[in-house]
């Protein structure tokens, strides 16, 4: 019996199986198997045998003790986007960035190739989601429209490259991938099959030209990328555009950078005029000065090399049905639910009677473990109804013994606390503290001693 030439595609995984199904096993996600010829769901793929009778010419090794150049940069005129990108864009190099819809990736990109433009580079911006027309306004809208930049709306991935093989440009953006699509392919524009194979050429043509290459990707509603995973290990750096609708604040977060580190953000500010860059995130994000309300503590984090002081706020309510709800909006729900069980467990504070409501203000959200005693600072505020002391930051993780371990670059965070007027700390036990004369430390060595500084001793 001949063997189908046909095979069945995930669009959520990218996993491919011999025939159709409701549901894929490999991500368990329902209907996204879609049908596609065999030769073209691997693009790329060897066509003859490994050890044929051609002979090509064979690679050279190096020694790791070589020592070379640091890849050049060139400035995008951003100092936000630069921070996150580790300096800089590197010619040949490809990123992709992806974000919820009307988050501002169009307008950032945008922003961006006008600035690289009035810099003496030549940017071709290349768009299959919009006409030339409404791209034109957005750059007057954004003041842009005098810079020299190359727009094209095509989606056709063999006219795309034909034109930047003529223009030559030092940086590319297209918006986006899944827009475009290659005729040598048989699916439909958006599917793993067109997404990877028009990916793989234009991460090709970058390399070759040694042009920067910026793709859009859309998301899913889990905030992913969407497409196969090839997409993000093909490209050099992977970033994120974040904020939450009805608040002006973006934040710009790397998540892969073979050029630099993975954990800076960029902060920006949505205005009428586009994207405006925040220098000092800490006081945008901690809001209006004074003395804070039960439930409310001050987190002295930090993302990347840069110190961010945020509000957390917590609201412990009397529940009215049988099962408390628990809320979170900024942090991960299943370490609030392990810090709940410290709580219970170890300072014998009830949460059983009562809904539970987390929310990190600004729209900010926090991944760092030091987070844990601020959270749980917060917490006790809101269940005993008594405010912190005044002018008081925190930051600890938390053991589910109760112990609090320490959290690294505590000067920095201590500084930045400083700096900005706070006079007292909750922190974990330290062996030396520098660098922030002015800020009162009161050392936690145990989540209890948390309870009792806050001056609550075993509510019921």
């Amino acid at each position: 019996m001949a063997k189908s030439d046909h095979i069945y595609t995930c669009q959520a995984c990218g996993a491919i199986w011999p025939k159709w199904a409701g549901k894929c096993d490999a991500c368990g996600e329902w209907n996204t198997l879609v049908e596609e010829t065999a030769r073209t769901a691997v693009p790329g793929a060897l066509s003859a045998p490994v050890g044929g009778s051609k002979k090509g010419k064979g690679i050279t090794f190096v020694e790791l003790s070589g020592v070379g150049d640091p890849p050049p940069r060139i400035a995008t005129g951003i100092s936000e986007l630069d921070r996150v990108c580790g300096g800089g864009l590197v010619p040949a190099s490809a990123i992709l960035i992806g974000g919820d819809p009307g988050v501002g990736k169009s307008t950032l990109l945008l922003q961006a190739a006008a600035s690289l433009a009035r810099g003496g580079a030549s940017v071709a911006y290349v768009t299959g989601e919009e006409a030339e027309a409404q791209v034109q306004e957005r750059a007057r809208r954004l003041n842009a429209s005098d810079a020299t930049v190359h727009l094209a709306a095509e989606t056709d991935l063999r006219k795309i490259l034909e034109g930047l093989k003529v223009l030559k440009p030092d940086v590319v953006v297209v918006d986006s991938i899944q827009t475009v699509w290659a005729d040598g392919v048989e699916a439909a524009p958006g599917t793993v099959a067109q997404v990877r194979a028009c990916a793989h050429e234009l991460v090709r043509f970058a390399k070759k030209s040694g042009a920067v290459l910026i793709l859009v990707g859309h998301v899913t509603k889990d905030g992913q990328i969407a497409g196969p995973r090839v997409v993000e290990h093909l490209v050099d750096a992977v970033i994120y555009f974040e904020g939450e609708r009805g608040l002006p604040f973006r934040i710009l977060r790397a998540v892969k950078n073979r050029f630099g580190p993975t954990d800076e953000i960029g902060v920006f500010e949505m205005v009428e005029q586009g994207l405006v860059e925040t220098p000092n995130p800490s006081a945008l994000f901690l809001g209006e000065a004074g003395e804070r309300p039960s439930g409310a503590a001050v987190f002295a984090g930090v993302e990347g090399s840069r110190p961010v002081l945020v509000e957390i706020q917590a609201l412990a309510a009397p529940t009215a049905y049988g099962t408390p709800r628990r809320a979170v909006v900024g942090w991960d729900s299943a370490r609030l639910a392990m810090i709940l069980a410290v709580l219970e467990t170890r300072c014998g504070l009830s949460f059983s009677g009562r809904d539970v409501y987390l929310s990190v203000a600004g729209g900010l959200r926090i991944t760092e473990p030091a987070a844990d005693l601020a959270v749980a600072a917060a917490l006790i505020s809101a269940l005993a109804d008594r405010a912190l002391p005044k002018q008081c930051v925190v930051f600890g993780e938390v053991a589910l013994s109760g112990e609090v371990r320490p959290a690294g670059r505590s000067d920095l965070r201590l500084k930045e606390a400083a700096k900005l007027g706070f006079t007292n700390a909750f922190s974990p036990p330290q062996k030396k503290v520098s660098g922030a004369s002015a800020v009162k430390i009161r050392q936690i060595g145990h989540i209890a001693d948390l309870a009792a500084a806050i001056g609550v001793d075993g509510l019921d």
